[in-house]
């Protein structure tokens, strides 16, 4: 991976103004901690915040960076993962599995977005929110890894937990190969790992079947370990 300097500048005008900018920024920040997702930890004992989703996220970053493509920056993936939810500040966190609730998040999210790094001092704010684009458009080198993690993530929590999210929804498996579907792109050494364990949470019963999709691992080796997109 690419050791280059992270591309958000932070020369900004440590004025008193500057500073108190980004010192508020940093406060509001600490909203995030409360925004619950339907992801539970290990111990089933409560849901994860975005917060703590994050900063898993950018461990995980520095931890499979082996696994990134040629030309990504872990820096630029950590500035990434780090912002990437914090628009959930104001939008709240949208149940990727919810069609319903999926309909206006774009609107929600880039309403947010507008407030939160509108709170920075430039150029920090526009580049932060030029980091959370790219993330969104998913189709940098940077970015895909980014969105890789951030798919692989609660699929380790929820088949650890017992299904987890998966199991309380009814989530199937056609749902879940369609969301994880982003990992084969930005870390494909982890997609075969993806299989395997869909494959494993369906024989659980982790995962709902899905009579046109769920039709084991015979499919996958047949399809040369890829599962058929027709």
């Amino acid at each position: 991976m690419s050791a280059a300097a992270p591309s958000v500048s932070t020369g900004v005008d440590e004025t008193a103004d500057a500073l108190d900018r980004r010192l508020r920024f940093v406060l509001e920040l600490d909203r995030l901690k409360g925004v619950l997702r339907r992801t539970r930890l290990l111990d089933g004992s409560r849901h994860e915040n975005s917060a703590e989703h994050s900063w898993h996220l950018a461990l995980m970053a520095v931890l499979l960076a082996d696994g990134a493509g040629p030309g990504v920056d872990l820096l630029r993936v950590l500035q990434m993962v780090l912002v990437h939810d914090v628009v959930e500040i104001d939008a709240g966190d949208t149940f990727c599995y919810d069609p319903g609730a999926n309909l206006d998040r774009t609107g929600r999210e880039r309403l947010a977005a507008d407030r939160l790094f509108g709170l920075l001092p430039e150029p920090q704010g526009s580049g932060l929110r030029g980091v959370w684009e790219e993330f969104e458009a998913g189709e940098s080198a940077d970015a895909r890894f980014a969105v890789a993690l951030d798919r692989m993530q609660p699929l380790l929590l929820n088949f650890h937990s017992g299904g987890g999210s998966w199991r309380e929804h009814g989530v199937t498996r056609a749902q879940v190969l369609a969301r994880m579907a982003p990992i084969e792109r930005g870390a494909p050494q982890l997609w075969p790992l993806v299989l395997r364990t869909i494959d494993q949470a369906c024989a659980l019963g982790q995962i709902a079947p899905d009579p046109d999709v769920c039709r084991g691992v015979n499919v996958l080796r047949r399809e040369g370990g890829r599962w058929p997109t027709g």
